[in-house]
């Protein structure tokens, strides 16, 4: 599992740091193996056949750009410093620069549409896992006072009439719960992504 989830944009410092590593294929040829593994800069250097003067640049190159880091540091026999590098766990995403609050509008309306969409198609689907109402017909048929006869149907009628409501309320509070959180969520985070642009823009 990663542990962080950088977004660059376009341009930043961060994207231009990262563009500047990974320029030269001795670069990426150092990315593919620490992909496989620890490597001290020793080992690098045997594996990729270059100075140890070359290695050094494009590993503090990448160490700046936050694509490797150092995962431990041991010594030699001689007590000599080693450092062992290792690539960062992350994930990194590209995102377009966000121009203006329109385009922010339509991103949260796309968003928020997507929930509607799918609380609709869980209410749609609904009927298709929901229990049958209990079978009152079946029930002996008791008058008011107690006894037999036709009273008894009002009374099943009745019951059957406060059942089905609290059956129906009881299956589709979980999807209005979905669609309330949904909204939230997208809500939340479109105050988030308004609040960063305002404070850049300005």
């Amino acid at each position: 599992m990663t542990d962080d989830v950088i977004v660059l944009q376009p341009g930043d410092e961060r994207a231009q740091k990262i563009g500047k590593a990974i320029a030269s294929q001795t670069a990426n040829d150092i990315l593919h193996i620490l992909s496989q593994g620890p490597k001290t800069a020793s080992d690098l250097t045997g594996l990729l056949n270059i100075p140890m003067g070359t290695l050094k640049y494009h590993i503090d190159n990448l160490l700046e750009a936050g694509l490797v880091e150092i995962a431990e540091t041991k010594y030699s026999v001689k007590g000599r410093e080693v450092k062992v590098y290792r690539l960062k766990d992350q994930l990194v995403i590209v995102a377009p620069k966000m121009t203006n609050i329109r385009s922010i509008l339509m991103k949260y309306a796309s968003l928020f549409a997507i929930v509607i969409v799918a609380s609709m198609a869980m209410l749609a689907i609904l009927p298709l896992f929901q229990a049958p109402p209990p079978d009152l017909a079946g029930a002996p048929l008791l008058s008011e006072d107690g006894g037999g006869g036709g009273g008894g149907a009002g009374i099943i009628a009745e019951e059957t009439s406060r059942v089905e409501p609290i059956a129906q309320a009881r299956s589709v509070a979980p999807i209005l719960a979905f669609f309330l959180g949904g909204c939230m969520v997208v809500l939340l985070l479109f105050l988030y992504e308004a609040y960063k642009w305002q404070k850049d823009k300005y």
